[in-house]
């Protein structure tokens, strides 16, 4: 900590310690439940036992949901990071007319509401028959999960000096091999950061894979939405603690690889 830095005072503590209460208090509840012995949502439980995450694992529907779900997450983090690393790159180095409208046009998606944007996803894939397709959903997925990524990328790239990558040309690297030996190198921790997230934010799409999905290719957020409609019993809150579990683990890798302070640039 920077000796100008301000140290938090008791008061903004507690509204700390209440805010994290707060938001971790759903989780609790539903972590408690997840164990519950009887054959209803209720809380607290009758009793506690491991019976709903004996059945959320030998369920084969369910399981092969969450391995579709892993893989089109982990497909659209790999193009994210493809995709976004370059753009990234060109938005913060480059100059050019209309950058501008195109760091724009990227973050589009995001304006849109989800239910919009999959049924006009829906309306342009029915022709082209790729509605319940590994294309489709990864093209879905990726319109709104690259933006995400991208500003990360553009935050992480943004960090690194220009005059290092400048030092490389007057050494004889062009700019092509300073950018990819030179600045790419440097803000690769908030390249990683971006495509995890893009991992998360695919692994929890729902809205706009309800529009996409078929009987033979479905994820887990939609199976579980799915089940949660005809039946009130726990295995829905044990297969919320294993989307809970995934997502945590992505975090604590992104932090124990890279940390998120040096992620975003911040050191």
């Amino acid at each position: 900590m920077s000796a100008g830095a301000a140290t938090p005072g008791p008061v903004m503590r507690l509204f700390a310690a209440l805010g994290y209460v707060i938001l971790l208090s759903p989780a609790v509840v539903v972590l408690i439940v997840s164990f519950s012995s009887g054959n209803y949502l209720n809380f607290p439980p009758p009793g506690f036992s491991l019976r709903w995450y004996e059945a959320l694992f030998t369920n084969g529907q369910l399981m092969s949901a969450l391995g579709t779900s892993v893989v089109l997450a982990a497909l659209v983090a790999a193009l994210s990071l493809v995709i976004g690393a370059p753009a990234a790159y060109a938005i913060t180095r480059l100059r050019f007319p209309g950058s501008g409208v195109v760091a724009g046009l990227m973050a589009a998606p995001l304006l849109l509401p989800t239910l919009v944007l999959g049924l006009a996803l829906l309306l342009a894939f029915q022709p082209l028959r790729l509605v319940a397709t590994w294309p489709g959903l990864i093209l879905a997925h990726l319109l709104v999960a690259l933006p995400f990524a991208l500003r990360i990328m553009v935050q992480a790239f943004s960090t690194v000096p220009a005059d290092v990558e400048q030092a490389a040309w007057t050494l004889g690297a062009t700019p092509f091999r300073a950018a990819l030996r030179v600045t790419l190198p440097m803000a690769a921790p908030g390249a990683i950061a971006g495509a995890a997230l893009a991992f998360l934010v695919s692994f929890d799409e729902t809205v706009i894979t309800l529009f996409l999905v078929g009987p033979r290719l479905t994820t887990l957020p939609v199976e579980m939405f799915r089940y949660a409609e005809s039946r009130s019993d726990p295995l829905v809150a044990a297969l919320a603690m294993a989307l809970i579990v995934v997502a945590l683990v992505v975090v604590l890798c992104v932090e124990r690889l890279v940390g998120f302070q040096r992620a975003l640039g911040k050191e």
